[in-house]
């Protein structure tokens, strides 16, 4: 019951890009059509989980056993630029045309606020609801909580994609057009999520 309630706060109430507003660059860059998005959105995800994953046990096996935890920041840039590399030879490989549409994004998840957000949220919130030390349910329930992060930012990219591509099937005012519309259609999506905090 835990693992679902952690899921729906992630993907609905508290989603990362509509609620927190972190990532909001690849949302609005990345989002013209749905198969980018979504690209976007299985890349961000991976990225997310793996490095929750390993910042969360340098957060609790290195960095504090040794006292260094104000170099918490730097570590955990430096796991996510690696796995961003890691990403980005595995897409070049698999998928050229994928690895051609996200462009400059790709790197850009190195900087995209909301997977280092997830990963001090994780070390700072120790998402363990009986309390304690750092443990195997601990680091259990902090994956789930990135990887359900992360298919809220996948939820509100996929979205915003399939609005802006009926868009330009609409007559849009000249002065709306481009970046005024998604930045209005983006103010109502998140007016939208807000409204599932008033559920949990």
């Amino acid at each position: 019951m835990e693992y679902i309630i952690i899921i729906i706060s992630a993907v609905f109430v508290n989603n990362i890009l509509l609620s927190q507003f972190l990532g909001i660059c690849p949302f609005l860059g990345v989002s013209n059509k749905v198969s980018t998005a979504v690209g976007m959105s299985g890349a961000v995800c991976f990225v997310m989980a793996l490095s929750t994953l390993v910042t969360y046990l340098l957060q609790y096996y290195v960095l504090n056993p040794l006292n260094i935890g104000f170099m918490q920041t730097i570590v955990f840039i430096l796991v996510i630029a690696a796995l961003v590399q890691m990403v980005e030879i595995i897409l070049k490989k698999i998928s050229p045309s994928l690895y051609q549409a996200l462009g400059i994004y790709l790197p850009l998840i190195t900087t995209n606020c909301a997977v280092l957000g997830v990963a001090i949220l994780v070390v700072t919130k120790e998402f363990a609801f009986g309390g304690g030390e750092p443990g195997l349910l601990n680091l259990a329930e902090s994956v789930v909580y990135a990887v359900a992060s992360a298919l809220g930012f996948g939820l509100a990219m996929t979205l915003m994609a399939g609005i802006r591509e009926q868009l330009e099937l609409a007559k849009v005012p000249e002065a709306f057009r481009g970046v005024p519309i998604a930045l209005i259609i983006a103010g109502i999506m998140a007016m939208a999520f807000m409204g599932f905090s008033g559920i949990v």
